[in-house]
């Protein structure tokens, strides 16, 4: 993808404001970043959904100022300060080195890129600059209460960590999206679409990281409309860490019932905890002397925890709320202060693309062992 002369386009902020913000992609994501952009002060000035005839039902779909026929016109004309990246997997890196090139912030939807090679490239690219990437589930205040709890040491050993993440959207034999083609969506699609934010979540969580894997993968669904192999439908993967823990983990997007179940639980010999991102007003705490269900109450909560807990007790807070709070958290790093703790960045977009290599690597070779790059 080539873009000429992009650095005409962007303004450099000097003084905190309204940013302006452009959307790569009008899909269910773009809508939800898009809602996000108007929550942290926001303004979406400019769209493109890659096609001149999706311009005008892009620009209804996200509420945008204008819709651009393609990235090169955006990035030519249109004047905002930060892109969202939502757009086919094949082309994440193109557009975000294209956006980096010309002088923007970026956020970029995962998988960072297709390959381990692009992604360690966009991570150079993006040095000194504001790049970040959506593992919002790390926003969920019962998750850094979790995470607040392992560094106390609460757990004492830790020993395994367990759990899933499980979808039905796919199920159906005439369920159809284009990530199932492995041509627009990668090598991957089950595993680097949603066990990525599962092994992101753990590596948060626990502050140790995935050294080892062996994984199986399997296409359950025909696909008649793909031509070729289409991607896994299902993973199923056991894991070490650096520390020792032991691991396992189910991803599934033909789990029939389950719409977005990310669930995991930490076993300790002092304690163990669990949480369900499907239930993520409760965080699950285990020890031999009883078990206890607490729930999420700023008065209750960490530090880290209660930052993010924007309404009061028993006034749920959910998804949204998560991918508000990632948004807040790195447009407030656009107009100057410093990132704050937990923002995901490129950085962690390439570590997910190294642990989904090892995962096909493992796949392809019967399951064997296979490393993880740090």
């Amino acid at each position: 993808m080539t873009v000429t002369d992009g650095k005409r386009a962007i303004a450099r902020r000097t003084t905190p404001g309204s940013l302006r913000a452009a959307v790569v992609g009008a899909g269910f994501i773009g809508r939800v970043h898009a809602e996000s952009i108007r929550r942290a002060g926001g303004r979406v000035v400019a769209v493109t959904a890659g096609a001149p005839e999706r311009s005008q039902a892009a620009v209804d779909a996200v509420g945008a100022d204008r819709g651009y026929p393609d990235l090169e016109a955006l990035l030519t004309h249109a004047r905002f300060d930060v892109l969202h990246v939502c757009a086919p997997n094949r082309d994440h890196a193109a557009i975000a080195g294209a956006a980096l090139a010309a002088g923007a912030a970026v956020i970029c939807e995962k998988p960072l890129a297709t390959s381990e090679d692009d992604a360690a490239a966009l991570v150079d690219a993006a040095a000194g600059r504001i790049a970040t990437v959506p593992f919002v589930y790390r926003f969920h205040p019962m998750l850094r209460e979790l995470r607040s709890r392992l560094e106390a040491g609460e757990a004492g050993i830790v020993s395994s960590v367990s759990g899933g993440y499980l979808q039905d959207w796919l199920a159906g034999p005439g369920d159809r999206n284009w990530r199932v083609d492995p041509t627009l969506g990668g090598p991957s699609r089950a595993f680097a679409d949603i066990g990525s934010h599962w092994c992101d979540v753990v590596e948060f969580a626990t502050g140790d990281r995935i050294a080892r894997l062996s994984a199986q993968t399997a296409v359950v669904r025909a696909r008649p409309h793909v031509e070729g192999a289409a991607n896994e439908d299902l993973a199923i993967v056991h894991f070490t860490t650096r520390t020792g823990v032991m691991g396992a983990l189910v991803v599934s997007q033909v789990a029939a019932g389950r719409k977005n179940r990310l669930h995991l639980e930490v076993s300790g010999t002092e304690a163990s905890f669990g949480f369900d991102q499907e239930d993520p007003e409760r965080l699950w705490i285990g020890r031999r002397q009883g078990n206890v269900l607490l729930l999420r109450d700023p008065e209750a909560l960490s530090p880290e925890a209660a930052r993010l807990t924007v309404l009061p007790a028993g006034h749920a807070q959910g998804y949204q709320d998560c991918f508000d709070a990632f948004v807040r958290d790195t447009y407030r790093a656009v107009r100057g202060e410093e990132l704050a703790e937990g923002v995901p960045t490129f950085a962690d977009g390439l570590r997910a693309v190294r642990i989904t290599t090892a995962v096909l690597r493992s796949a392809a070779a019967g399951g064997a062992w296979a490393e993880v790059a740090a």
